[in-house]
């Protein structure tokens, strides 16, 4: 076998390692798909949907990868000719006429009629009904700033983009179409039948960026954006071409736009090039064997548009998508840099993927001889049951329920129900899990918080319900998921339930296989072996607990709650092994049972002083030597508390409660002055 196939095999095994085999790209895809439609009810009933897109949906888990997000109202119809007037009803929705222009790829749009015009007022371009790219790109930049969720919140092109915590959000407020002005021609030759039917039903969606080809962007362009029929082709893809556009990516960011401010080439470039080429390399000389040649391929396309000043848009070849950016003198002078950058790389041969130092170690831990290699393909392409289950774990956990209320939480509930009762896939099947418990603990909570009722016999049903939907979320989820029904009992003082339930968890938790932030591989395949996946969820997973920034839980941590929601971190998370000893102490100590008490106090103490991570992740120690310290205040520890607040204060400020910790110190103090011994704050 030649030094190229070698290397290329070398490179795929690494690939698979970094970005992932075949399985878990495809469990990544189905959970988001899942996802989507799982929501998908709620959001109609808000008359509004949403989609996620780029890097992120299209399975891809790069640390600087980005969470991008596109929002529309489904009351309002893009039309692209007038004979699809009647298609609608006027009463219910907003027609707006999508007009072509004279910079293809960009598009006017007209209000034609609305029930409600009033409303589209505020976006209009003076004296006119065109509606305006800029002031309707203000809507999503808007209700980002009015989220304390978001951080350092700003316009992005066609979106808003904001930080929670240290993950980049992008959100396009835009419009969906479901005709097109004109169908790719080159879209049949690359995809399935069933995949070009899919994206032809689908339409497109417009987004509001004008062009700036002509200096500064024009109010009245609007951009289409075919992010979804590029979702559905990359889905299409084979694992080779999934890795090749990974290595571009790759390659882009620590080679070819290495310590350059304002790059001349972007991700999206990429996978432009990536459609190109799968029209013009056959479907079967994508293979590991050929992924380096593959890779040639796409450079020597790059380099050849570069050279020609032009990179036509594979789905309206007629858009030069360099034009904007070669406007100016400066594009005009980072072009002719990139080309001779590029042609340097393409002439190095293999050795330009050295250049990146992601790639070079992947290619030689794994270039060991054509025999390893072989063995090794074999082994990524089929992980054991723990490094699939810590795959699909991770992704399941990017999860959030969106449901604000109890009535959204019903919707989402509802759809749930339906969804389990149809033929799904495991990955599919465990995301229907996961939102179900998601849904019943914070259905519970809300409901729990805004119940007014007063009779006995209403309170006796408010709880029993409460208590069952816990219960519920409790079988259904993971090992971790009873203490939310703890949290319960604790709250309404039933302190003995509370433990009950603890010493369940506590006792689940210390099985030789969970699988929690770590895990014993080879115990962990012994015990779950002929399980299925949802039974490995129940019975042998533990994850964070979850206290959502907006739902109360329990006096004692409500304070850390409404600072951290203060520096817009969207929740709590906790670790299932402090709060069960958090619980232990706080229920014994109201029980009276001092010598419990202290030993649960003292079992917490051990865990935070000689945890390296393994039970307590390091974000989380925070607000885990916080409850220590309050656990310690409740129970007359003044001096250990103060301790304990002292070194929550040196931890990664991941849940922001700085003042919370100051707050409770400065209490610590004064109480400690006053040689005050009385703890109940």
């Amino acid at each position: 076998m030649s030094d190229n196939c070698d290397m290329s095999e070398a490179l795929y095994v690494g690939l698979c390692d970094y970005i992932g085999t075949p399985t878990e790209v495809t469990a990544r895809r189905e959970v988001m798909d899942m996802e989507e439609m799982i929501m998908k009810p709620a959001l109609i009933h808000e008359w509004c949907r949403m989609m996620k897109t780029g890097s992120h949906r299209e399975g891809f888990r790069f640390q600087s990868s980005d969470v991008d997000r596109m929002l529309w109202y489904i009351n309002h119809k893009v039309i692209t000719d007038l004979s699809q007037f009647n298609v609608y009803d006027l009463s219910k929705h907003s027609l707006i006429l999508m007009e072509d222009t004279d910079t293809p790829g960009f598009v006017r749009l007209q209000l034609l009629t609305s029930p409600r015009e009033k409303d589209f007022e505020p976006y209009f371009v003076p004296f006119t009904k065109y509606i305006s790219n800029v002031k309707w790109r203000q809507i999503m930049l808007t209700l980002m700033v009015k989220n304390n969720s978001f951080k350092n919140a700003k316009n992005h092109g066609p979106c808003a983009n904001g930080f929670i915590g240290d993950i980049e959000n992008d959100y396009a407020a835009c419009f969906h179409c479901s005709y097109w002005l004109r169908f790719p021609s080159d879209l049949k030759k690359i995809s399935s039948n069933t995949v070009f039917d899919d994206i032809l039903r689908n339409g497109c969606h417009i987004v509001p960026v004008g062009s700036k080809i002509a200096g500064d962007e024009n109010e009245l362009e609007w951009r289409l954006s075919f992010s979804q029929a590029e979702q559905k082709l990359v889905y299409s893809m084979n694992h080779t071409q999934c890795l090749c556009y990974g290595l571009l990516k790759i390659f882009l960011k620590e080679v070819v736009n290495r310590d350059k401010e304002e790059p001349f080439l972007c991700s999206y470039f990429l996978k432009t090039t990536m459609f190109w080429m799968m029209k013009k390399i056959e479907y079967t000389d994508w293979c590991p064997r050929n992924l380096i040649n593959c890779f040639t391929a796409c450079l020597a396309f790059l380099i050849d548009n570069v050279g020609r000043r032009v990179l036509p848009n594979f789905f309206i070849p007629e858009n030069n998508m360099f034009a904007a950016k070669l406007s100016t003198a400066q594009g005009e002078s980072a072009r002719e840099c990139l080309f001779q950058e590029l042609k340097m790389y393409y002439e190095m041969g293999l050795t330009c993927l050295l250049q990146s130092s992601t790639l070079t170690t992947l290619i030689y831990n794994n270039l060991s001889g054509i025999d390893p290699i072989i063995y090794k393909r074999a082994h990524i392409i089929d992980k054991c049951a723990a490094d699939t289950d810590i795959c699909l774990k991770k992704e399941i956990n990017w999860l959030s329920i969106l449901g604000k209320d109890v009535r959204e939480n019903y919707f989402i509930l509802r759809f749930t129900i339906i969804l389990s009762n149809q033929s799904l896939s495991e990955y599919e099947t465990i995301t229907v899990q996961k939102y179900t418990t998601d849904s019943l603990v914070s259905t519970a909570f809300l409901y729990l918080n805004s119940s007014t009722v007063s009779t006995n016999k209403k309170v006796y049903r408010s709880d029993r319900l409460i208590s069952n939907l816990l219960k519920l979320a409790g079988r259904v989820g993971d090992v971790s998921c009873l203490l939310y029904l703890a949290l319960y009992n604790y709250r309404t003082c039933r302190y003995r339930e509370a433990l009950h339930v603890t010493a369940l968890v506590k006792k689940s938790l210390t099985r030789p296989y969970i699988m929690f932030s770590t895990v014993d591989r080879e115990r962990y395949n012994e015990s779950v072996a002929g399980w299925s996946l949802s039974k490995r969820m129940q019975k042998a997973w533990a994850d964070l607990v979850c206290l959502k920034k907006d739902i109360y839980y329990i006096n004692e941590l409500d304070l850390e709650q409404k600072v951290s929601k203060g520096n817009s971190q969207p929740s709590l998370l906790i670790s299932p092994y402090v709060v069960t000893d958090m619980l232990s102490v706080l229920c014994n100590y109201r029980l009276g049972n001092r010598s419990q008490c202290l030993q649960s106090l003292t079992d917490l103490q051990t865990l935070m002083l000689y945890d390296d991570g393994e039970y307590v992740p390091l974000h989380t120690r925070d607000i885990s030597w916080q409850i220590l310290g309050i656990c310690q205040h409740v129970v007359g520890d003044l001096n250990g508390a103060f301790q304990s607040y002292q070194q929550s204060l040196r931890q990664e400020p991941y849940h922001k409660i700085q003042n919370a910790i100051r707050f409770r110190s400065a209490l610590v103090l004064n109480q400690l002055n006053q040689g005050n011994g009385d703890t109940n704050y």
